[in-house]
């Protein structure tokens, strides 16, 4: 008779174990989802200022080749 109320105990033990692993996983499920969703926002901001340097880099290239162009035309005009 004892071993039946051993195993009964045993058996609620493990439930209950079963059940509070059960728990710690659907807490790690819902982290891993919020994880992938902040890594998703952080990919879409870096191609996003990727495109935005690009566009600095081109844009800082285009004044500076045309005030070379203009510094040298009035350099050139000015010694005359």
């Amino acid at each position: 008779m004892t071993e039946g109320i051993e195993t009964a105990r045993e058996l609620a033990t493990h439930a209950s174990d079963i059940k509070h692993l059960q728990s710690d996983m659907d807490k790690m499920v819902e982290d891993v989802e919020e994880i992938k969703k902040s890594i998703q926002s952080i990919q879409k901001t870096l191609s996003e200022a990727k495109g935005g340097w690009k566009a600095l880099i081109w844009a800082g290239g285009a004044i500076s080749a045309f005030t070379g162009v203009v510094g040298f035309i009035s350099g050139y005009l000015g010694g005359k």
